[in-house]
């Protein structure tokens, strides 16, 4: 692979993954950035990395749900493979307003899967989709997710998510493209937008703002260092069977008020406040959201035995990397809860 379309590459794990291809892989080639630059999408992300890694690194600003825009972006450019992680992801925001998670989720994915298959008999383009552990619903307290368990969506954003899946699924049989797919548990890592959990929750008692908890706080997440992440979307995207789906998890369930207590813990450590006060007495109890799945836990023995694939980071040492990048860069934290970027992109961009 020397020429790679990364969709998203502008979001969280889309930037980490960008930059894990070009600093720490084996892959010496091009990626080709598509982000259309919503919210969530922040080329602060990528900074520098044109200058540090020339000709090997481009970014088009471009809605992937656009078929002329994707036309020209696949004419433009020998793709040798797609990594499609470009997806409306926060599931309060598709209980509120899904349209554009239909769009973006299902829409752009189907776009994409057509350019491929219209490249096919002149330059077969490889295929990853990057998916996630909602589409297979709620578990109880025991067992876990495996490729082979029944898809059962419980909100906007899993149905569409689940969507896109079958359609991945769909294209690779109907028309022989080369397709995988990987479902993942949460991740968490540098550069998330701070409208998820982690982040929210690190932000908030910094400012000492109250540390909003859905429910009983009991709901359990399998979470996932972005970087291990990364590594493994990229073994699959050279070394998985052709049409194979993998789960890729943490092998780390915690409660959500685990999670929340271990972050005000380490803050109370690194960043002491002045009333000398525990952190967790900011931790407040809010109403449940709809069709809150209980539990999520990823089973991943596949990609293990098929290929060598575990996570490094625990949870202890990923938790302590993220709250220090954070600490480290309150500046992006400020620049994107202000709309400042938004404003910044405009000028450079338009709308």
């Amino acid at each position: 692979m020397k020429n790679i379309l990364v969709t998203g590459g502008s979001g969280f794990i889309g930037s980490n993954f960008i930059r894990f291809l070009l600093s720490e892989s084996s892959f010496n080639g091009r990626v080709v950035n598509v982000d259309k630059l919503t919210y969530a999408g922040n080329q602060e992300n990528l900074t520098g990395l044109e200058e540090e890694f020339p000709g090997r690194y481009a970014f088009e600003k471009k809605d992937i749900c656009d078929k002329e825009n994707m036309r020209t972006i696949f004419e433009k450019y020998d793709f040798d493979a797609v990594c499609h992680f470009a997806a409306e992801s926060h599931v309060d925001r598709s209980i509120v307003d899904p349209d554009a998670f239909i769009m973006t989720n299902i829409i752009g994915t189907y776009m994409l899967l057509e350019e491929v298959r219209r490249k096919k008999d002149t330059r077969p383009v490889h295929f990853h989709h990057v998916s996630t552990d909602e589409v297979y619903g709620s578990l109880g307290e025991n067992g876990f997710f495996t490729e082979t368990t029944p898809y059962r969506p419980n909100s906007p954003y899993s149905a569409s998510k689940a969507s896109s899946d079958h359609l991945v699924r769909a294209y690779g049989k109907t028309y022989g493209l080369s397709v995988t797919t990987s479902n993942c548990s949460n991740n968490y890592g540098p550069y998330q937008f701070p409208e998820k959990l982690i982040p929210l929750i690190i932000e908030n008692a910094l400012c000492e703002n109250p540390l909003p908890v859905y429910g009983d706080g009991k709901n359990i997440r399998d979470w996932l260092y972005v970087t291990d992440h990364c590594r493994a979307v990229w073994m699959i995207m050279q070394h998985g069977k052709r049409g194979g789906m993998y789960n890729i998890g943490g092998q780390c369930e915690k409660e959500n008020i685990e999670v929340v207590k271990t972050i005000c813990d380490r803050l109370d450590d690194m960043r002491p406040l002045a009333s000398g006060k525990s952190r967790q007495e900011l931790i407040t109890f809010v109403k449940d959201r709809p069709g809150h799945d209980r539990r999520y836990a990823i089973d991943f023995t596949k990609l293990k035995n098929e290929l060598g694939w575990t996570p490094k980071e625990s949870f202890d040492t990923g938790i302590e990397k993220t709250i220090k990048w954070y600490l480290d860069h309150k500046d992006w934290v400020e620049r994107v809860k202000s709309g400042e970027y938004r404003s910044w992109i405009k000028q450079q961009y338009g709308d």
